[in-house]
């Protein structure tokens, strides 16, 4: 079969600054002026009058998959996507899959939206934090301090938890073909003041992701949880809007915050497990051979993305050490007792206990 060809849209210089304009207005002309822009770098084409509802022009279907992080593949997003277009190349020449990195088509809680409603993405991959603005039992997954190791989220995921929690976003019109592992554990990343004691985090404004859950994860470590958008992270650590923010390392490695952020306690205070979904309603516009298609290229792509995670937060906290970065180990003990009344209390909030339960139970093999 020939392979059907993978297309990367540019990254922009620019990006970060679009995602902290204030006017909705302004941020669409913006993106739509890069899209435009790749557009006719591309050579895009009218649409074939004869295509179907699915997608399909000339014998072929194109969908969509888009994610919010650079076009590197140090970025274990980036890396997912890329890897999933080339297993489809490689496995049918009816789909072709083209990757929007760095936010091109949306944030990534718009392009879930859109993909909702079968008019935006086909695909996305992103961490499932995002996800408990629609099923809030998911939730489960990102409280602080729960995971022993690689096996042990392997093990929740690829079992009864993990089908739970898919038939449960498949009602809400998000399809999970695969579930996969941020790239390392999360840790602190601050400007001038480094973490070196827990009670030197006491009051620091530190980023993070908008959800309640770790929200309340850094309340619990004694920071000030600071909610931002992505794309304004560099921008506040330059600018000293915020003190600092959490992240895995192969993300401070693929966004090139260690530029701005030389400073990084090792809490490990919360695994960001990932996930790549298939909009519902543009999946059952596919044919049958072509969702197969799509099924194979996502264990693929699991199998690889999984494999490549110890190696790759190693590498990125070497990386990082190698640019100037202070890495401070940190005694984590009292934050991980703290955090055993907290996952208590988020995951009944949740009404998801009885998934909590699960995950304890397989801590050990």
């Amino acid at each position: 079969m020939t392979g059907t060809r993978l297309t990367l849209l540019p990254r922009m210089a620019s990006v970060r600054g679009f995602d902290h304009l204030a006017f909705p207005m302004v941020k669409s002309l913006l993106r739509f002026g890069v899209l435009a822009a790749a557009c006719v770098a591309g050579g895009c084409s009218r649409p074939d009058p004869a295509a179907t509802a699915t997608g399909r022009a000339a014998g072929k279907t194109e969908i969509r998959f888009a994610h919010v992080h650079a076009p590197d593949v140090s970025s274990e997003l980036h890396y997912s996507a890329v890897t999933f277009a080339e297993s489809l190349a490689s496995l049918t020449n009816q789909v072709e899959a083209k990757v929007y990195p760095q936010g091109t088509l949306g944030s990534e809680r718009e392009v879930y939206e859109g993909m909702q409603l079968g008019s935006g993405p086909a695909l996305t991959v992103t961490g499932t934090a995002i996800l408990n603005n629609f099923d809030q039992r998911i939730g489960v997954l990102d409280l602080p301090y729960l995971w022993k190791d690689y096996d042990h989220v392997h093990r929740v995921l690829d079992g009864e938890v993990g089908r739970e929690l898919a038939a449960g976003l498949e009602r809400q019109g998000l399809l999970v073909i695969a579930w996969l592992d941020g790239w390392g554990w999360r840790n602190m990343i601050t400007t001038k003041r480094a973490v070196k004691r827990p009670e030197d985090l006491a009051g620091m404004k530190i980023r993070t992701i908008p959800t309640p859950l770790y929200l309340a994860a850094l309340r619990m470590m004694g920071a000030n949880p600071t909610p931002m958008a992505y794309g304004e992270i560099y921008t506040a650590l330059q600018t000293g809007v915020i003190d600092g923010f959490e992240q895995a390392p192969s993300i401070v490695v693929a966004e090139r915050f260690y530029e701005v952020a030389k400073n990084m306690a090792e809490t490990r205070h919360l695994f960001g497990t990932m996930v790549i979904c298939y909009s519902k309603a543009q999946w059952d516009r596919l044919s049958l051979p072509d969702q197969q298609s799509i099924r194979q290229a996502a264990a693929t792509t699991q199998a690889k993305e999984r494999a490549l995670a110890p190696q790759r937060e190693a590498e990125a906290m070497k990386t990082l050490r190698e640019r100037g970065v202070a890495v401070h180990a940190i005694d984590t003990r009292g934050w991980e007792q703290a955090a055993l009344k907290l996952q208590d209390q988020l995951a009944g909030e949740r009404g998801a206990a009885d998934l909590l339960g699960k995950i304890r139970a397989a801590a050990k093999p």
